[in-house]
């Protein structure tokens, strides 16, 4: 029997080797829910601490008839979830959708949203047509923390140019919203989409104010306004037809809100009001802190302020068009400086092996920021997670703007200016496996042409090359037993006689390796989708025992190698840090 028991704790261990605790993985977060359908988790948090969570949700597939909105609380900080509770039932037949929460400082929990109220489900020409994104503004109360719901009532909604212009003359307003609510002293904010036409053309953002909901509790005392003033709402004649998904926060700056959104421009966008949304500054294509384009498809960027004053934003680092691509979820951190929010280089927040369509992409995250710790919850849209993130990862983001160094840990290899040919000895072998590498470097190019610049091998065969392209960019390839995976930084990123940083990453976990080039990430650079590269389990196993800088057209500097998991703020903190030398 000891022998029994021995075999069996060698197994589990053994099994438990191939099986990632990383807190990024979409699979290792704990369930809210599972449904047919669900998304948009948001969570608010009351004042005993309970998390209440409302999302949409199906038997069937976003935008069937059978679509309704559900509470459930968590008295955990998210480990087990209450058996979820209507807001609009399901057996009513009439569609309730993109429910967002509020909490007041009286410990009420407010959920607001759609609500197709006169059962419309054909165009005017007779044509069927999802029911989830037009109808009745509408919310409900809960005073016991979502365990039983108020009564409904709904929102005015003045009409507006986009509505008179709409398919229905206004008869039928076209709109969703998503997000939460948010505040600032005794003001809320909840900002959601219009839609001239349908399905999901010509969209502009708008934003309900209150000044009295945190504190009044007679629903029929609650003032409310829609902003902007006039008849046009957030939107940038420049920026096309799909300009939706606007979420908002307010700024440290008196009166100042900041709002983001998505296009089918392969970037998101944002603008500023400075007068508590009563005006908007023209909205603009959103750039990194450095100001390199931030890439984003036709998916949703969130934003939150956190409780330290800073900001993050989740999106998704690719250029696609449309609504594909949501697999990894990618996070920067944001300060504001007089009165502009400046964002970092991003990091890979949630990640996950189904790169499917239908359930392989990550969207509608919420933010939950309770003493000093974080969680976040997503959906890809069966299946409700939240995921607590450590603290230091998002300080990472923000140290990125603070004074930078040099990263030491598990550093492995640090050469200053290597020659040609010379075989670099290294204090352990790189290990390609799942902790992870990465490389550093400073380097310069005198020209453009075919050659290798790093060479490794193991004891049999080369399994790492960094190699310089006559178009002007470098290649990372690793192999391994037919194993491959080729990473290109973007064109037009190198200059010749200019000496360069280039950091490179590999995420084992992840299984994605990606580039910086002078604190920046490559992200296709426009011309492709990806910056980064993907790649198979089948590619770790290997020790780099021999590395070598070969002649080429250029020289390296300085070149360090990390033997573990890195992450991009400690590249460009080690660029910054450099730049001037």
């Amino acid at each position: 029997m000891k022998l029994f028991a021995i075999l069996i704790t060698f197994c589990i261990s053994f099994l438990s080797l191939g099986q990632s605790k990383d807190w990024r993985m979409i699979s290792n977060g704990e369930k809210i829910y599972e449904h047919g359908y669900c998304d948009q988790p948001y969570i608010v948090t009351t004042k005993d601490g309970t998390w209440v969570s409302t999302f949409t949700t199906s038997p069937g597939q976003e935008g069937s008839d059978i679509q309704y909105i559900v509470s459930t609380y968590s008295s955990d900080q998210g480990k087990t979830w209450s058996i979820p509770v209507e807001i609009e039932a399901a057996s009513a037949g009439v569609e309730a959708s993109w429910a967002m929460p509020l909490v007041t400082k009286f410990d009420r929990v407010y959920a607001f949203y759609t609500f197709n109220g006169d059962s419309v489900r054909n165009l005017p020409d007779g044509a069927e047509m999802r029911a989830d994104t037009h109808g009745w503004y509408c919310y409900r109360y809960s005073d016991d923390k979502g365990k039983t719901w108020s009564k409904r009532y709904r929102l005015n909604m003045r009409k507006t140019a986009s509505d008179r212009e709409n398919d229905f003359a206004g008869e039928v307003q076209m709109f969703w919203g998503i997000g939460e609510p948010v505040s600032k002293g005794n003001d809320v904010w909840f900002s959601f989409t219009k839609l001239g036409k349908y399905f999901l053309e010509e969209g502009e953002g708008w934003v309900y104010h209150s000044d009295n909901i945190l504190t009044e509790e007679d629903v029929s005392k609650i003032n409310w306004q829609l902003l902007p003033e006039g008849d046009i709402g957030i939107k940038s004649p420049y920026l096309g037809s799909v300009q939706e998904e606007f979420n908002i926060q307010p700024m440290n700056i008196d009166n100042g809100l900041y709002c983001v959104y998505r296009t089918t421009l392969g970037q998101p966008a944002h603008a500023y009001s400075f007068d508590k949304g009563k005006t908007w500054s023209e909205p603009e294509l959103m750039s990194y802190a450095n100001g390199m384009p931030l890439r984003n498809p036709r998916a949703c960027p969130r934003i939150w302020k956190c409780k330290n004053g800073k900001y993050l934003l989740w999106y998704h680092n690719n250029g696609e068009t449309g609504s594909k691509h949501r697999n990894p979820a990618w996070v920067a951190g944001g300060i504001e400086k007089n009165g502009k929010i400046y964002w970092s280089q991003p990091e890979i927040l949630i990640y996950g092996p189904d790169q499917s369509y239908e359930t392989g992409r990550f969207s509608y995250p919420d933010l939950v920021d309770v003493d000093g710790k974080y969680w976040v919850s997503t959906t890809q849209k069966t299946t409700a997670t939240i995921h607590e993130v450590p603290a230091e990862f998002f300080e990472r983001l923000w140290s990125q703007f603070d004074e930078p160094k040099i990263a030491s840990k598990r550093l492995i290899g640090s050469f200053e200016n290597p020659s040609g040919n010379k075989n670099l000895k290294l204090a352990s072998p790189l290990k390609i496996n799942n902790e992870g590498f990465a490389l550093d470097l400073w380097i310069e190019v005198d020209a453009f042409k075919e050659a290798t610049i790093l060479e490794g091998k193991d004891s049999e065969m080369k399994n790492m090359e960094l190699r310089l392209t006559d178009s002007g960019t470098l290649e990372f390839i690793i192999t391994n037993e037919g194993e491959a995976m080729k990473l290109t930084s973007d064109i037009n990123r190198l200059k010749k006689g200019e000496n360069q940083h280039v950091a490179i990453l590999f995420d084992a976990q992840a299984k994605i390796c990606y580039m910086l080039i002078d604190g920046s990430i490559c992200d296709g650079g426009g011309q492709e989708i990806f910056g980064y590269s993907r790649f198979n389990e089948g590619l770790l196993g290997k020790r780099i025992q021999n590395l070598s800088v070969k002649k080429f057209p250029g020289k390296i500097e300085v070149l360090r190698l990390y033997g573990q998991q890195m992450f991009t703020s400690q590249f460009v903190n080690n660029f910054n840090s450099e730049k001037s030398k």
